[in-house]
This record gives C-alpha cells, structure tokens and sequence, in this order.
C-alpha cells in the first residue's frame, strides 16, 4: 500500500502496469474504492502505467470534516499527481470521478492528455435528493443506503445472478466513512459543469452502461453533445459501474480512444512544430532543409519538428524572445557553430536584439568559458553584418 501527503490530507494509491508506458489515472465513483478498477487495470498493465485513487474520505484515504467540493477533490488529484511527477496523464473518471475530471480538464488543460468519461455528467441529480441522502448518511451511516444505492450500482439481473459479489461491492460501499460519503454528496449536489464543458479541449471519450439509472445513456450523451469532438459510446448489459460488470469491453474502448488520441494529438504537435519552425526560422530555410530530406534522416527530421518545434518551441512559459535568447547561449557554450549563426539569423522572427544576443554571450563567457563565449561572438558579428548587406 501507497500512501502520500499531498493537499493537506494522505491519500492511499497505487501504482500499476508498465512504467514508462503512456499514463492512466483512474477515479473512482461515489462510495466506492480504488479496488472497482482490478479487472480492467488488468487488461491494461502491458501498455499502460497505471494510478488508482482512492479520493478524500473514501478507501485508505484520509476523511475530513465536510463538506467537499468538486474543486478541492480536483485539487487532491493534481496535488497527488505533483507528489508522484506526473505532469500530465489520461484521466478516466467514473461517476463522481467524472466530474473531478472535467474540472481538471478545463482548469488545468495541461495536465491532461485525454479523456474518458464514464457513467457521469456536467450535473447529476437533484439538490433535495442530495439533501436528503447527506441526512440519512449523517444520521445512520453508509449502510443505511446500502442496498437501495448499490442495486442501482448495477443491471437488473446482476444481484441475483452474482449473489457473493454484490454481497462484496454492497460491504466495501457500506465501509465507507460517514463524513467521507456525506462531504462528497455535498461536492456532487453543488457541481454544475454545463456552462465549461464546451471548454474541454482534451479528446474525450464518454461510457454509459445501458441500465444505468443515477446517469441515464440520455444525460451522458447530453454532456458529451456539449464537448466539441466528444465521442459517445454505449456499454450493453451494465448499469452504473460498467468496469465491474464489463470490465473487457471497458478496458477495450478505454484503450483504444488513448491510444487512438496519442496518435492525433502527436500528428497535431508535429504541425503545430512545422508552423512554429517556419515563424522562428523563415520559410526559406525550412523549404531548404525539407528539400535535403533523405530517408535516412527523415525520421529525425520528424523528430525534431514535433519535439523541438512542436513542443519546447511551441510552449507558452517563455517568449520567442526569451527563447532565442536561451537558445544561443547554450548552442554558443556547446560550440554548435553553424546552430549559432543559423538562430541569429532567427532574431529577425523572434524579437530578440542584437544587445540580448551580446548579454547572453557575456553569460557565456562567465559560465561556459570565454573561448566558447569569443567563438560565438565572432561567428554572431559576421551573421549580422551579412544579415545587414542583405537587407540593403
């Protein structure tokens, strides 16, 4: 077992599958834990590296006085995700887990690959029912809803076909801690993502279980309607928790809407790289270094546009300026002489000055040595002043 503090609270998770391997996290719906995800993280292990959550007040994780909000919950899971170094990852989100991962997908768009939503919605019920529920588990505990709230977990048919296992599912609902349970009814009954998830830009996938009755096949597919792209799909004989009772054809559509996203979102940053190589470079020089293109390096051609350009390049933490200007002071101190002139002649698209180019070089001079720092600035004056005659 797992434990971190993180966003004032211990969290318990764990870790699965293939480290290295693109990330998933799970979170799970409302009164249940991390252990809903077994049979399809199983089926996932080999191409995935795997966080399950328990969320504030449910499973191991510590329960605090409530009540909660989506906000906060929101704030656990990327605390947690800070704690762990995973800056960005896929989210599935279950019910509950849903809307937390709807709020992290418009408030902190960078964290987020794709998305999956399961059996959930912009808004879930009605403020009363909530009301009255809160009431009830305050009042008598979890196991006072038990049966009513976990027969409606599932199809029809499955309680009674599988006796020992809605047995199983109905006792780890009913340990969850009043407060627990309580503070996040609170945080469902005040959520409403109606307005925002238009925002959503991450590709997102929604399930529903067919007999799901808390989040109907109608209001699932109304939230995705919402969500530019959003694709809608429908799991036969599940109700509310479709990964315990289809878990294959879950981990199936899970997988293939991530993997499915990957590959968009890496031809998307190899554009978006082309377009910033141009910007910072000119056109005239790409046209050039295209038409040297050979098969032998043409995988590193690619390579670079989507890496270099297409992410550090395209990044909005520093300026172009900023970035050139960081660009030749290491390309200077590593003695990279035609990069040196080639990102020079670059200035004229970024912004930089030949005076930040000079302060830079002084840097150099001071940390990298000033044989590199003396190079540099020689090659730096000869590209200025052919970029001068040029411009007469």
């Amino acid at each position: 077992m797992a434990f971190v503090t993180a966003n004032g609270i211990s969290i318990h998770h764990r870790i699965e599958g293939r480290r290295g391997a693109p990330r998933l996290v799970f979170l799970n719906s409302l009164g249940s834990d991390l252990r809903i995800w077994a049979d399809v993280a199983d089926r996932l292990r080999d191409r995935f590296e795997i966080l399950l959550v328990d969320k504030r007040g449910h499973g191991l994780t510590e329960a605090t006085p409530g009540p909660y909000s989506i906000p906060l919950l929101a704030e656990d899971l990327t605390a947690l995700l800070d704690a762990l170094g995973w800056r960005k990852t896929s989210i599935v989100g279950l019910s509950i887990g849903g809307l937390i991962a709807q709020h992290v997908a418009i408030h902190a768009p960078e964290r987020v690959e794709s998305l999956v939503l399961m059996d959930t919605a912009a808004r879930i019920g009605e403020a009363q029912a909530w009301n009255d529920r809160i009431a009830t588990v305050q009042k008598s505990g979890v196991a006072a809803i038990g049966e009513a709230v976990a027969s409606r977990w599932f199809s029809e048919a499955f309680p009674a076909e599988h006796p020992a296992r809605f047995a199983a599912w109905r006792a780890m609902l009913e340990a969850t801690p009043r407060e627990g349970y309580a503070g996040a009814c609170a945080a469902v009954r005040d959520a409403d993502y109606l307005g925002e998830v238009p925002r959503i830009a991450a590709a997102v996938l929604a399930i529903v279980g067919d007999a799901d009755k808390p989040t109907s096949p109608d209001l699932v597919k109304g939230t995705a309607d919402l969500i530019p792209g959003a694709r809608f799909a429908v799991v036969a004989g599940a109700g509310h928790l479709p990964c315990l009772e289809r878990p294959a054809e879950v981990a199936a559509l899970i997988a293939d809407h991530v993997e499915a996203s990957r590959a968009t979102t890496a031809a998307t940053r190899f554009d978006a790289g082309m377009a910033v190589r141009r910007q910072v470079l000119g056109d005239a020089h790409v046209d050039r270094a295209s038409a040297a293109i050979t098969p032998f390096d043409a995988p590193f051609q690619h390579f670079i546009t989507e890496g270099a350009w297409g992410s550090v390049w395209a990044g909005d933490r520093f300026t172009r300026r900023e970035r050139s200007i960081v660009t030749i002071a290491l390309l200077a101190a590593l003695g990279q002489d035609d990069e040196v002139a080639m990102h020079v002649r670059a200035t004229r698209n970024t912004g930089a000055s030949a005076e930040d180019i000079a302060e830079a070089l002084m840097h150099v001079a001071v940390y990298a040595g000033v044989p590199a720092a003396n190079h540099a600035i020689k090659i730096a004056k000869k590209t200025y002043a052919e970029m001068e005659d040029a411009a007469r």
